[in-house]
């Protein structure tokens, strides 16, 4: 068993609960018994949107043609370029085994090829051929027709508020990290 300490519960990786079969249900807040409603409310929302399961029925209900796999691996590798299928699995959070199997769906597709890596002629980088670029531009067109609806209705200045104060909240969690990294994290003032 596994203790959190944080947030004072016990997980025990072998049982499973009616949860474990539903990551992908709808999150609440009060879900995560974090001190921070912002954490929480953030918790809820990475939880679910992140959630394989839950990409995946959000693709085919909306008709499209492109897997849940294929949608993440496209994303990735328009972000960050070409990647190593080792670097790959890391970011998709997942083995090198799966990897070459999306990998090897992709290469059929056209979508993606494999390139030597040229700070290492025994690696092999994965890259978007000009179709997957295509595909992975069609993959972040999903995206902002996502974040569309999910801010339907609310005015312009609310928009606008809240994309400048994510933006900020963004780049003060990126800067914050780094430090986290070195020094862990700073005790709690109570």
């Amino acid at each position: 068993m596994m203790s959190c300490p944080t947030a004072g519960a016990r997980y025990d990786r072998g049982m499973s609960t009616a949860a474990d079969h539903d990551a992908s249900r709808p999150r609440r807040a009060s879900d995560f018994p974090y001190r921070s409603e912002l954490l929480a409310n953030l918790s809820a929302l990475i939880l679910l949107w992140d959630s394989p399961r839950f990409q995946g029925e959000i693709l085919a209900s909306s008709g499209e043609a492109i897997d849940q796999p294929a949608h993440a691996t496209l994303s990735h590798l328009l972000a960050w370029g070409p990647m190593r299928p080792s670097a790959l699995a890391d970011a998709l959070g997942t083995g090198a085994s799966y990897v070459s199997k999306i990998v090897r769906k992709l290469e059929a597709d056209g979508w993606v090829e494999r390139a030597t890596d040229p700070s290492d002629g025994r690696a092999t980088l994965i890259a978007l051929t000009p179709a997957g670029e295509v595909a992975a531009h069609g993959v972040y067109a999903l995206g902002d027709r996502m974040i569309a609806e999910v801010l339907d209705g609310w005015s312009a200045e609310d928009v606008h508020a809240y994309t400048a104060l994510t933006s900020r909240f963004v780049k003060d969690a990126i800067a914050s990290s780094e430090r986290m990294r070195e020094r862990g994290l700073r005790p709690l003032d109570s």
